[in-house]
C-alpha cells in the first residue's frame, strides 16, 4: 500500500508509526528495533569478511547503513535507500565512504522523510492547512 492508502485505511497505525518509527510494529509485523536485533549476528559476520555484496529490502539496508555509518535509532528509519542502486561502503579513517551507483532501472521514489508533524503526510497537511485558511 502507498503511504496515502495506509493513512486513509489505518489512520491510528499511520499516526502511531510516525510517533515512534524505530519501535513501531505494524500488526503481525516487525519494528526496526526488532530488525536491528535480528541482524546483529549478520553484522558481526559482515565485519569479518572482505568484499561483500548484500541484496536486500530497504529496511534491512537502512539498518546496515545505520550501523556502518554510525547513525542513531532516530535517524535509521529515515535514511534514504534508493531502489535499484548499489550502495558501496568503503572503510576509511573514522567511518565509511559512501558511493551510489544507479542501475538505470526506472523506479518510484519510496522514501518518506521524517514528517514535520507526526501522523500527517506532508502534501496532505499542506492541503488541509490551505483549506482551513480558505474556510476562515
Amino acid at each position: 500500500m502507498t503511504y496515502e492508502e495506509i493513512q486513509e485505511k489505518y489512520p491510528e497505525d499511520f499516526a502511531a508509526r510516525d510517533q515512534a518509527k524505530f519501535t513501531y510494529r505494524y500488526p503481525r509485523g516487525e519494528s526496526y528495533e526488532d530488525l536491528v536485533a535480528r541482524l546483529e549476528p549478520v553484522i558481526m559476520e559482515l565485519e569479518r569478511q572482505g568484499n561483500v555484496l548484500v541484496v536486500s529490502h530497504q529496511a534491512v539496508i537502512r539498518c546496515l547503513l545505520a550501523y556502518f555509518l554510525d547513525k542513531s535509532a532516530d535517524e535509521l528509519p529515515y535514511l534514504t535507500v534508493p531502489l535499484h542502486t548499489v550502495i558501496k561502503l568503503t572503510p576509511v579513517a573514522y567511518g565509511c565512504r559512501v558511493e551510489h551507483v544507479k542501475l538505470g532501472i526506472d523506479a518510484v521514489d519510496t522514501h518518506r522523510p521524517k514528517p514535520p508533524i507526526p501522523g500527517f503526510l506532508e502534501d496532505r497537511f499542506k492541503r488541509e492547512k490551505s483549506s482551513n485558511r480558505s474556510a476562515s
